[in-house]
């Protein structure tokens, strides 16, 4: 069983620490898996990277595995595939709570500890969660808003509402926006995980009612560039975007102007100090992965390890993208 202090150490050990190699104690026969629903957009590269390195820190094998588009059936079905092999453990970044529930109280009941990261099933009987503070990096989101809006306009939100971590930016910005009476959420939109309708959205909002529109609030990694584009190609100005995570396009509008200010959330951590928590589990194994762990008073486990976030504007865009380029570059 774990010890307490072993376990506070993740919350705030280093990814450097976290690198150093302790391969002594690990075996051939290791295996992890991560599980995602969208697994070649950037923000999902940079923690395959994060995987990997750990992976290779540890001499363990590790997969990252799941659907190229968003697709939280086939990220079911991946998450299902993973555990008919018996893996030491499973990180999953939920797409939808309420299907991935059942497989991963299945995974819990065969013995296979499973950690979520970036997107939570908090109903499941997964171990604990790895991730941002969505509620934090909305009222972030919500305040660099009420700024650029000078505490009045119109505001879209592009968003899936079925997702967890949205719903709490989402929170999160209202909140924020509490105070500031004359900004109103007048029209959220549902992008389905797909950026063409965030791209539409954009199109038909101009057309329709430019005017009464003064700032785009993009909740995930996909709307954020695809509101930029569309509002660049129609020569339109004065409007506010706020983004989320740190796609290279999307850097690219801050770098132009167009894009305010995105939220940057730690992928690359979140896959390293999830593989490490599996690596813990599997040599210091408990006596019973079934338990209600978050009712527990002195349970070994964390219920929520936050991995923070960060703005990124013109004033620090520059020194993130150099950053960035020496944790994932050497990946590579």
């Amino acid at each position: 069983m774990f010890h307490p202090r072993a376990l506070l150490a993740l919350s705030i050990v280093s990814p450097l620490i976290l690198m150093i190699a302790c391969g002594g104690r690990h075996s051939a026969d290791e295996h992890y898996y991560m599980v995602g629903a969208n697994i070649k957009v950037p923000y999902w590269q940079v923690a395959g990277a994060g995987f990997d390195a750990g992976a290779r820190a540890f001499q363990v094998h590790a997969d990252f595995v799941g659907p190229d588009t968003y697709d939280p059936k086939a990220e079911v079905g991946a998450f299902n595939d993973a555990v008919q092999k018996k893996p030491a453990g499973i990180l999953v970044a939920v797409a939808d709570p309420a299907m991935m529930r059942d497989p991963i109280d299945r995974a819990i009941a065969s013995g296979i500890p499973v950690i979520t990261i970036d997107g939570d099933a908090p109903t499941s009987k997964r171990l604990f969660f790895i991730g941002t503070n969505n509620y934090q990096a909305g009222m972030a989101g919500g305040k660099r808003l009420a700024e650029e809006l000078k505490d009045k306009g119109n505001v879209v939100v592009f968003t899936m509402p079925g997702q967890t971590n949205l719903a709490e930016r989402l929170r999160g910005y209202r909140d924020a926006l509490e105070g500031h009476p004359q900004i109103k959420i007048t029209q959220v939109v549902d992008i389905k995980g797909d950026p063409r309708i965030a791209f539409d959205s954009t199109t038909e909002i101009l057309g329709k009612q430019k005017d009464k529109v003064d700032a785009f609030v993009c909740l995930e990694a996909l709307a954020g560039k695809e509101v930029a584009n569309v509002l660049s190609s129609n020569r339109v100005n004065g409007k506010t975007i706020i983004a989320m995570d740190t796609d290279p396009d999307t850097l690219d509008w801050i770098q132009k102007g167009m894009i305010a200010a995105t939220i940057s959330q730690k992928p690359y951590t979140m896959a390293m100090v999830g593989l490490r928590a599996l690596d813990d589990l599997y040599h210091s194994k408990l006596s019973n992965l079934d338990n209600d762990w978050a009712k527990d008073s002195f349970s070994p486990l964390p219920s929520f390890v936050n991995t923070g976030s960060a703005l990124i504007d013109k004033n620090n865009v520059e020194a993130f993208r150099q950053a960035q380029k020496t944790a994932t570059g050497a990946q590579k």
